[in-house]
């Protein structure tokens, strides 16, 4: 699953690179806790912006970073906990900010699991070697920032009908962005990209973040642990910590899932998808518009034994309330609902899938009849600084957004947020959903029916995936000294 098997020839090469480009990598220990950082690269960063391409910035790599554009040292994990006048129930829903993150995105810190073991390991030769980063989005961004900063090659894929920002944005730090047919939910063309890219005889390796289990590694531990630092924060005496909620993405977010209910037993995992395209509540089909959550099958790396319930959010949901929370009506409207006026200025640290996020966390809690102590957590993947060509179209498509308007998207989608498309899973239904790796991943990528089997009835398959952690961090740290720049 990790293979840790050295290549001496290409670590040195990659040793030297890295002198030669003054790289230093961080642990994943100091992404969880960046106290460990040395006092001189924490100074340096004084000078760095948050998205500049420096490699000080793999330092950045970590829910700690301050929230700021430059020049940011570290502080406490960036949250917000959203009342009842914006959710219509009781339960604390609290959510982490992926913003503060390079790229403005947590997905950076995925990429960094899925290429940093091997590189320290000599498995990726950045003098030679290509990397390739297929997503829908915010990974292929992460990929190739981390790629940047740590002077590999990089090709982003991604589907044209991903918003703009995401291209402009790529044109300037990937060495090569490939548009695959289709929008969010198109992943197989993007699979098949990979497979013309292999058989092009071209020297290079492909992080595919639904089947790379650094990214599950990533965010068990780094994810996970800011989540549990969070709850240590905001839970009160007699509080109850109910459980995780995430879109099913590459399966990887849903991994810090895994850590809490290490630490809370009696929690629950909640996998959201859209409506219009429900792979796991009905074996469905289709397109929508919550751009970054790619579906049409189960990943490789979600862990679907350990996943509870099922959640479907109807895209008009999330599309309205960008809306709702981005534009002067709807931002009045919520003040005269009564939302703190100082949290709606922060609403624009939810982007498409965090506002999804978010109404699945409301079906979770009206669904359990959740009450004032009960504590529900999901994740701002990222802000709309990458969604501003959405509103754009959004108002040349609807027209302007009034205060009817707000109205109608603040108490239909938020306060009338139901508990329709919602399924507990028991161990069959979880079964069900397992069952459908088989199609992508057997028939059509390669895996083994010996592995599909393990991740079902292998009890140590996914518990020893986190556990690698310390040995990469050993290697980081040998990588580091051999370059020898600390």
């Amino acid at each position: 699953m990790i293979d840790l098997t050295i290549n001496e020839t290409k670590l040195e090469r990659a040793v030297q690179r890295a002198r030669e480009r003054n790289i230093i990598i961080p642990t994943f220990k100091q992404q969880i806790d960046p106290t460990l950082v040395s006092k001189k690269t924490t100074r340096a960063l004084d000078d760095v912006g948050l998205w500049d391409l420096n490699p000080l910035n793999l330092f950045r790599i970590t829910w700690h970073n301050s929230p700021v554009a430059h020049g940011g040292e570290y502080g406490g994990v960036n949250y917000l906990i959203l009342p009842p006048e914006l959710t219509g129930v009781d339960a604390k829903i609290v959510i982490l900010i992926g913003k503060w993150f390079p790229t403005g995105a947590h997905k950076v810190g995925a990429a960094f699991g899925c290429l940093v073991p091997r590189l320290v390991t000599g498995q990726f030769d950045p003098t030679t070697q290509k990397a390739v980063w297929p997503s829908t989005g915010n990974y292929c961004r992460g990929g190739a920032y981390d790629s940047n900063l740590l002077a590999c090659e990089s090709i982003a894929i991604l589907p044209e009908g991903m918003s703009q920002e995401r291209f402009d944005w790529l044109a300037n730090v990937a060495g090569e962005t490939i548009k695959t047919p289709g929008s969010e939910s198109n992943v197989k063309e993007i699979f098949d990209k990979c497979w013309e890219l292999r058989r092009s005889g071209q020297d290079l390796v492909i992080f595919n973040q639904f089947d790379e289990f650094g990214n599950y590694l990533w965010h068990y531990n780094v994810t996970g642990r800011a989540m549990e630092e969070v709850l240590g924060e905001v839970m009160e005496p007699g509080d109850t910590y109910r459980g995780y909620v995430s879109a099913t993405g590459s399966g990887g977010t849903l991994a810090a899932g895994d850590y809490l209910k290490t630490q809370f037993p009696t929690s629950k995992i909640v996998a959201s998808e859209a409506l219009q395209c429900p792979t796991l509540l009905n074996n469905g089909f289709g397109a929508h518009r919550i751009e970054g959550i790619g579906d049409k099958h189960v990943p490789w790396i979600h862990n679907v034994k350990n996943t509870d319930m099922i959640t479907a959010i109807d895209d008009a949901g999330p599309m309205g309330a960008i809306r709702l929370f981005n534009e002067p009506a709807g931002r009045d409207y919520l003040v005269s609902q009564g939302v703190d006026p100082n949290l709606v200025d922060q609403l624009d640290l939810l982007g498409i899938s965090s506002v999804s996020n978010v109404l699945s966390s409301i079906k979770f809690a009206k669904y359990y009849e959740m009450g004032a102590n009960d504590v529900v957590v999901t994740v701002a993947t990222d802000s709309m600084e990458m969604y501003q060509s959405r509103l754009v179209e959004l108002r040349e498509e609807e027209g302007e957004f009034t205060p009817l308007n707000a109205a109608g998207v603040y108490h239909r989608y938020l306060m009338g947020q139901g508990i329709d498309y919602v399924e507990e899973l028991g161990y069959y239904d979880r079964k069900r959903i397992h069952n459908l790796k088989y199609f992508t991943w057997v028939e059509q990528q390669g895996k083994t029916y010996e592995e599909i089997q393990a991740q079902w009835y292998d009890d140590d398959y996914w518990t020893s995936i986190p556990g690698k952690m310390d040995e990469i961090d050993k290697l980081i740290e040998e990588f580091n000294a051999r370059v020898g720049l600390q």
